[in-house]
């Protein structure tokens, strides 16, 4: 009895071209269909990264933000500008640029109530918050935080300070005055700022895994904040 199989007359069985054809057939399928899952898993990986990119710009924000919410300043009538002979005073807002590498990065100290303390040493307090970046030698940069009881250290990078964020490909600060005027830096110790504390804080961070780069930025209004002192 005779069937007819892919346009082909045959006795019984398959031929070997038949047999050939189906093989092709179904080494096309199956390429195809391990073409699609290897796409799926592309995009899956592709997109846990960027998540995890995200996750990890949102975390260094809001520690930032935190931080700077939890300000400490010295406020008149007790407050005074430090002589010159004497030492600067443990509770003054400072921000410079700093360079690292070939690159730019924002730099800044203040005293803040959020503490966090690690074992062995729970104690509490006000605490000096530096942030700066970092250069690492594979050309990554990272953001640390660095986070003293007293004495302070005055914007003293250590090696021991835990890493905030990694991938930082931007970390800049702006501050707005009382005046409404724009700086990239301050100093509440200096005559050029009148002793003053920035009235709010714009943060900018980038973050970069290799593939993909994504910002975050806000304004964080000062919840305290010293004028001039008349």
């Amino acid at each position: 009895m005779k069937k007819e199989i892919f346009g082909i007359q045959a006795d019984g069985g398959f031929t070997l071209i038949e047999i050939l054809i189906a093989i092709f057939i179904f080494a096309v399928l199956i390429t195809t269909v391990f073409g699609s899952y290897r796409s799926v898993f592309s995009n899956t990986e592709t997109m846990d990264r960027d998540m995890d990119l995200h996750e990890t710009g949102q975390s260094c924000l809001q520690r930032i933000i935190l931080d700077l919410e939890s300000i400490h300043l010295s406020m008149p009538p007790g407050y005074s500008p430090s002589d010159f002979n004497e030492p600067p005073v443990p509770y003054r807002f400072v921000s410079d640029v700093s360079f690292s590498g070939n690159s730019t990065f924002s730099r800044l100290r203040f005293a803040s109530l959020s503490h966090l303390p690690f074992f062995p040493d729970l104690r509490g307090g006000i605490t000096e918050i530096v942030y700066y970046v970092q250069r690492l030698e594979d050309r990554h940069y990272i953001l640390k935080r660095s986070d003293n009881l007293y004495p302070f250290l005055y914007i003293k990078e250590k090696g021991i300070d835990p890493v905030l964020c990694e991938g930082i490909r931007t970390f800049r600060l702006r501050f707005y005055g009382h005046d409404g005027i724009e700086h990239d830096e301050w100093d509440s110790e200096s005559e050029a700022f009148k002793y003053e504390t920035p009235k709010a804080v714009e943060i900018k961070i980038e973050l970069t895994n290799d593939l993909t780069t994504q910002s975050f930025e806000t304004v964080v209004v000062l919840p305290v904040s010293r004028k001039k002192n008349e």
